[in-house]
C-alpha cells in the first residue's frame, strides 16, 4: 500500500507522527459506534508510514479491555503498532452482536482508522469469532476477488442486510460432511450458532434437557396473535435489553441493510491471520460449542450473555447465511493468509483449519498446527504471539 490514492474522508499519510496512545469512537458504515484504542510502535521516532499496524479482532464475549486481549496487544506492541477495539454488542461499543456477520463492518472501520493514522501496512489478526471476521472481511473488502460469484451478491446487501450471502438459508454447505462427533446439521434455528467464545465455557451451561444432539430452537418467534410467517418481534426479548439509539437496533423486522463496501482499498488489509477460527457455520460437535449455541439462540442464554458476560446479542438471527469462512478463504488471494490452530482446541477440531487451508490459495496461504495450543487469545503463548507478529512483518 502507498500513500497514493488516499481520499478526503480517509487520508493515508497525515504529516504528524503519531507518538502517543489514542482512544476514539469509530463509526461503522451502518452507524454503529465502536470503541477503539491505538498504541504506536515502540521504536522512538518511528513514522506510522514506515511501520506495520496490527488490528486485532477478539473472540465472542471479549472486548478491548478484557485481560486476554490486553495481554495479546502488549505482546504485539513489543514489535509494532497495535489497534484494538470492541466488536458491536461487546464492551462499550454500541449495537448488538451478530456473531460474525456485520462485524466485518467494525473491522473495516478499524482498518480504515489505521490508514488514516498513516500506516501503509496493515495486517488483521482475529481470534475465534474474530478469526472468522478477518477472513470474511478480507474477502469482502479486498481487491483480489474480481467478479467472483460469491462476492457479486454484495451489491445486493442494501436489500438483504447480509455481509456477503451464501447460496443457502439454513442448510449445511453442499458437500460439507459433519466432523466426527458433530451433531447433525439440521437447521431449526438461525445461523448464529457458529462462533466460539471461550468465556462461555465456564460462565454458562447447556439448557435443561439439551444433550449432545440437541438443536436449539429459533432465537425468537412471532408474538401471540401474529399471523403465520410474521417477522419475530425483537422487542419482547428481555435478554437483549432496551434498544439503543444505533441504527442496528431500530430497524423493524430484522437488521437494517448493510452498505455495500464494493472496492474499499482503505479498509483492505495487507495480510490476514486467523487464530482458532471456524471454517463453517452450524458447528456444534463439541460441548463448548453447544453451550455457545445455547447462549446465542435461547432467551435465557442471551440473558446470561448480556448480564454475566456483558455481551449483547441481536435476537433476530440470520435470515440468509452470511458468506461462510470456508467460502471466503479462496477469495483473499493474493493477500497473504496465515491460519493458526491448536491441536488441543476444545471448540473446533482440526478439520476446521484444514478446510480453510484447503479452500484457500496455496501460493499465499500458510497453516500452522500448534502442538499443545488450546483456543484463541486466552491460550496463545508469548512465543506464538511473537512468531505471529514476525510473520505479519515479513509478509507486508
Amino acid at each position: 500500500m502507498t500513500c497514493a490514492g488516499g481520499t478526503e474522508s480517509a487520508p493515508r499519510c497525515p504529516s504528524a507522527t503519531v507518538t502517543r496512545e489514542r482512544r476514539t469512537t469509530l463509526l461503522t458504515d451502518d452507524g454503529v459506534p465502536i470503541e477503539a484504542r491505538y498504541e504506536p510502535s515502540p521504536t522512538p521516532g518511528a513514522e506510522p508510514s514506515g511501520t506495520l499496524a496490527l488490528v486485532l479482532g477478539h473472540g465472542f464475549t471479549g472486548s478491548l479491555e478484557r485481560p486476554a486481549l490486553r495481554r495479546v496487544a502488549s505482546a504485539f506492541r513489543q514489535r509494532t503498532a497495535v489497534i484494538t477495539f470492541s466488536f458491536r454488542g461487546h464492551g462499550r461499543s454500541g449495537g448488538r452482536s451478530t456473531v460474525g456477520d456485520r462485524e466485518v463492518l467494525d473491522l473495516a472501520a478499524a482498518v480504515a482508522w489505521a490508514r488514516r493514522l498513516g500506516h501503509r501496512r496493515v495486517a488483521t489478526v482475529g481470534f475465534s469469532m474474530g478469526g472468522s471476521v478477518v477472513i470474511r472481511q478480507a474477502a469482502l473488502y479486498g481487491t483480489g476477488h474480481g467478479e467472483n460469484e460469491e462476492i457479486r451478491p454484495m451489491q445486493d446487501v442494501r436489500h438483504g442486510g447480509r455481509t456477503g450471502r451464501s447460496h443457502r438459508r439454513t442448510a449445511p454447505m453442499p458437500g460439507d460432511a459433519p466432523a466426527p462427533g458433530d451433531a447433525p446439521d439440521t437447521a431449526s434455528g438461525p445461523a448464529l450458532d457458529a462462533v466460539p467464545g471461550p468465556a462461555l465455557d465456564a460462565a454458562s451451561g447447556p439448557a435443561p434437557g439439551s444433550g449432545p444432539d440437541a438443536v436449539p430452537g429459533p432465537a425468537s418467534g412471532p408474538a401471540p396473535g401474529d399471523a403465520p410467517g410474521a417477522a419475530p418481534r425483537p422487542a419482547v426479548d428481555a435478554a437483549s435489553g432496551p434498544a439503543s439509539n444505533t441504527a442496528s437496533d431500530t430497524a423493524p423486522g430484522g437488521p437494517p441493510p448493510v452498505p455495500a463496501p464494493g472496492r474499499a482499498p482503505d479498509a483492505a488489509p495487507d495480510a490476514v491471520i486467523a487464530v482458532s477460527a471456524p471454517a463453517r457455520w452450524y458447528y456444534r460437535g463439541t460441548a463448548p460449542m453447544r453451550r455457545v449455541h445455547w447462549a446465542v439462540t435461547r432467551p435465557a442464554g442471551r440473558l446470561v450473555s448480556r448480564y454475566g458476560l456483558r455481551t449483547r446479542i441481536d435476537p433476530r438471527g440470520w435470515g440468509v447465511d452470511p458468506l461462510p469462512p470456508v467460502a471466503a478463504a479462496p477469495l483473499i488471494a493474493p493477500t497473504p493468509l496465515l491460519i493458526v490452530h491448536g491441536d488441543r482446541d476444545p471448540y473446533f477440531p482440526l478439520d476446521h483449519p484444514r478446510m480453510l487451508a484447503s479452500a484457500a490459495d496455496p501460493s499465499s496461504t500458510e497453516l500452522w498446527i500448534e502442538p499443545g495450543f488450546g483456543h484463541a487469545e486466552t491460550a496463545a503463548s508469548p512465543a506464538l504471539l511473537t512468531r505471529i507478529a514476525d510473520w505479519a512483518t515479513a509478509h507486508t
